[in-house]
């Protein structure tokens, strides 16, 4: 059983945590230092941002963390390194990489796969990779393991959804409006609607993220989530705390999953 099976699975019907960080905001060390600082306040799984030059799914606030990560020279491969140091302390939190298809491809679908399970990872959202055309991908990446993550967007249809039922490993991540990360206008009703549209389909647990900034809006939608996702407003107390992030950040998770326990 997959490590992010084996925490939704541990949680018994309780919801999960997934704070989002860039790997290399502000550099690789306090990246680590950040992933340790999350877990030990509350984080079920961690998601991983691979810095990328043209994230357009990003709003302001993770832009800035890519570029910050860029000026570090911080690689694909960088990013895989820390997610080897982090299983030389922690063998049993999920990790999953969250990016966009160029430096994986530009690596190699094999050869990405099988480092990314030497290093420790657990599962891969590839933001720009539609289900129509992710099988080479997801192909190498179930041979060793690895969960292939979803994102479902409020205008997916429902034939787009039972696509991506089918595929889909892990859990499948349901943004909860439209627009960019860091968007603020979340509608918890539209999105308890949404899921329980999504629940005919997909038989795996369900995150939700975007717009989930505090403990009131996490709250709410723990109540209809199997998982919490919050990406911008983590990234915002690291941005805000230079040299306090571990601690910042991890104050923030604590506080957030006290909410949604």
């Amino acid at each position: 059983m997959s490590r992010i099976r084996q925490t939704f699975a541990a949680l018994n019907g309780a919801k999960a945590l997934i704070p989002y960080i860039t790997v290399g905001d502000p550099d690789t060390q306090t990246t680590l230092a950040l992933m340790k600082s999350l877990v030990s306040n509350g984080a079920d799984i961690l998601e991983l941002g691979v810095p990328f030059s043209d994230p357009m799914a990003d709003g302001p606030t993770i832009q800035r963390a890519a570029e910050r990560a860029l000026a570090n020279k911080v690689t694909l491969n960088d990013v895989l390194d820390t997610v080897r140091a982090f299983r030389q302390s922690d063998d049993t939190t999920p990790v999953v990489l969250m990016g966009y298809l160029n430096p994986i491809h530009k690596m190699g679908y094999q050869a990405f796969a099988q480092a990314a399970a030497e290093a420790g990872v657990d599962g891969v959202l590839t933001v720009d990779s539609p289900v129509e055309t992710i099988t080479p991908l997801q192909n190498e990446l179930e041979a060793r393991g690895i969960d292939c993550i979803f994102l479902i967007a409020p205008t997916t249809s429902e034939a787009r959804i039972q696509a991506i039922a089918e595929k889909a490993g892990g859990f499948v991540y349901y943004v909860s409006l439209k627009g960019v990360t860091g968007a603020a206008s979340l509608d918890t009703a539209e999105v308890s609607r949404k899921i329980a549209l999504l629940r005919r389909y997909i038989n795996i647990p369900i995150g939700v993220g975007f717009g989930i900034h505090d403990a009131q809006s996490a709250r709410a939608i723990g109540e209809v989530a199997d998982a919490v996702i919050v990406g911008s407003r983590i990234v915002k107390e690291i941005e805000s705390h230079p040299g306090r992030e571990a601690e910042a950040a991890g104050a923030l998770v604590k506080e957030l999953k006290d909410a949604v326990r």
